[in-house]
């Protein structure tokens, strides 16, 4: 018994110092990890500038794996409003896989913990766009803003238009039959005429047969004479007479071997094919008139304000012949030609031409003015601002913060522009200063992201930190190295892996050497070294030679 007490004491305190050992290397452990989540963003968070305050979310990851956890028993999920923080929920993660979302709540499929939710109106939701700029420098830079309104517009376009006759108002008198031209009324072509004015006098031998026999048959004594009757009548009829002269004849009983032409409509004769003498064929055309009751004022669009003129559109004119008139039309047609020399489209407007003072080659002034029945966005013109590839707005929201919009514009008229797309009714854009802001706030690189420049990584914007190791092992994606204190994260001394550098496994290292390192906490929040090197081997202390030995 004696003999096994020393034997005892020996396994005891053995056992002692490897528990002690394991509990201050735990110790260490925990405390250098928590440091290190302390040090480091969760999964998921973006850096905020210090003057933007953080959301009502969860700030660690204990608080976000609460928070599913009440999820979970609550029935709420991506989506739905968070009824503890009033915050909508993006969706879930893992901040040790930050790359995977699930619109569930949880238990994590990577690690032994809950998934953590993400919110739209904290930290964690912010893509990064988002500035914000103080009342003092507001104030100072002079930012005015202005509301989303929805209204109807009223796109103006100012055009100068040419008169021209309304080819709509046209009528032609033809010859029915062969005859002569015996005398002319109208002489010369533009001159007025009036409706039913006579124009000319024909002498047509053919119909005078026609109309003989008309009378013979009429004046034969006998019972069923209706059906000659109105053979005869039919055949004056197709020898060109019209109904007027076929009820002349029977009413005269006399043959009308000549016949007067009249004006149809009023207006100018701007055709003229009879001379007195001619002999005419059936079918020829001997005058064209055109109405003067209204006017075509033919107007050059420019091609880029065509999309503000259409069809149907109201249009005030006023011309320096009649300065005392106002007259008012409508757009008949846009014609599908576009000027190559002037780039400008062809607008026909149909106007009203009371005492007949428009003439065809004069000059009007002319005002487009098209009231859109649909309602739309609108927001002042000076918001707009043209990337050359994309049309941004700078939104304000609340607490002083203002973000980047992309939009899609409409028309513009009186110093509004309609949105199609990209904004809300009651949102306000910056409508000055808008460039300012883009200085202050340094907005060029938020820019950069809109145009799907490369985001910086977390090994280009992580903090750095260097300590002095031992190497304990080397494996094929990592390092173990026993390492001494890291101050810069309030690490104690420990024993731990790190991920190897991009280039791959050290040369010329092995297990035992003592290195040099830098490191760096991944977006898992794992460490990752970025430089490692031998240390230089320390002096070994000189000896005394004995004495009486040669140098």
């Amino acid at each position: 018994m004696t003999k096994l007490k020393p034997l005892l004491i020996g396994l005891v305190g053995a056992g002692v110092l490897a528990a002690s050992g394991y509990g201050l290397y735990n110790i260490g452990m925990q405390r250098g990890m928590g440091m290190a989540d302390a040090a480091v963003p969760s999964a998921g968070a973006v850096a905020t500038p210090a003057n933007v305050s953080p959301g009502a979310v969860p700030q660690s990851i204990a608080e976000g794996e609460a928070a599913t956890r009440r999820h979970i028993e609550k029935g709420v999920k991506a989506g739905d409003i968070d009824p503890a923080n009033g915050s909508k929920i993006l969706y879930y993660h893992d901040p040790m896989v930050p790359g995977n979302k699930f619109d569930k709540p949880a238990k994590s499929p990577f690690m032994d913990m809950m998934l953590v939710p993400v919110y739209a109106d904290g930290d964690t939701g912010n893509d990064g766009s988002k500035v914000t700029v103080s009342p003092r420098i507001q104030q100072n830079l002079g930012v005015r803003t202005a509301e989303v309104t929805e209204g109807m517009l009223s796109p103006q376009v100012s055009a100068v238009g040419n008169i021209a006759f309304n080819e709509r108002d046209q009528a032609f008198v033809q010859a029915r039959a062969t005859g002569y031209i015996e005398r002319l009324h109208v002489r010369a072509t533009l001159d007025r005429v009036s409706k039913g004015q006579a124009l000319a006098e024909l002498y047509v031998p053919d119909w005078i047969a026609a109309q003989e026999e008309f009378l013979s048959v009429r004046r034969m004594q006998g019972t069923d004479l209706a059906t000659l009757v109105d053979g005869a009548r039919q055949r004056m009829r197709q020898v060109g007479m019209s109904e007027e002269q076929v009820r002349l004849v029977e009413s005269s009983g006399k043959t009308q071997a000549r016949i007067t032409l009249v004006a149809p409509i009023g207006g100018v004769v701007v055709e003229l094919m009879a001379r007195e003498g001619m002999t005419v064929m059936p079918g020829a055309t001997l005058f064209r008139i055109n109405g003067l009751g209204s006017v075509w004022a033919n107007a050059e669009v420019p091609e880029s304000q065509a999309a503000l003129v259409r069809p149907g559109t109201k249009v005030q004119a006023n011309s320096a012949a009649a300065p005392s008139t106002n007259l008012r039309g409508t757009v008949q047609a846009i014609l599908p030609e576009v000027n190559a020399a002037t780039r400008t489209l062809k607008a026909r407007v149909e106007l009203p031409n009371p005492g007949n003072v428009l003439v065809p080659g004069m000059f009007v002034n002319m005002q487009f003015m098209d009231m859109r029945a649909e309602k739309s966005l609108l927001i002042p013109t000076e918001a707009v601002i043209q990337t050359g590839k994309r049309v941004v707005v700078m939104l304000a929201e609340d607490k002083g913060k203002f973000r980047p919009v992309e939009v899609e514009t409409g028309i513009e008229s009186n110093g509004q522009t309609e949105i199609k797309r990209g904004l809300q009714a009651g949102q306000r854009v910056v409508v000055s200063s808008q460039f300012l802001i883009d200085s202050e706030a340094s907005l060029k690189g938020v820019e950069a992201r809109l145009n799907d420049a490369p985001k910086p990584t977390a090994a280009n914007t992580a903090p750095r930190h260097d300590g002095e190791a031992r190497i304990e092992g080397i494996g094929k994606d990592s390092i173990t190295l026993s390492h001494g204190p890291i101050p810069t994260l309030k690490w104690g001394a420990m024993t731990m892996d790190f991920k190897l550098p991009a280039s791959g496994k050290p040369r010329n290292l092995e297990p035992g050497d003592k290195v040099n390192f830098e490191f760096y906490m991944d977006a898992e929040g794992l460490p990752q070294i970025t430089r490692i090197s031998a240390m230089a081997p320390e002096p070994k202390p000189a000896t005394a030679k004995p004495a009486g030995s040669k140098p």
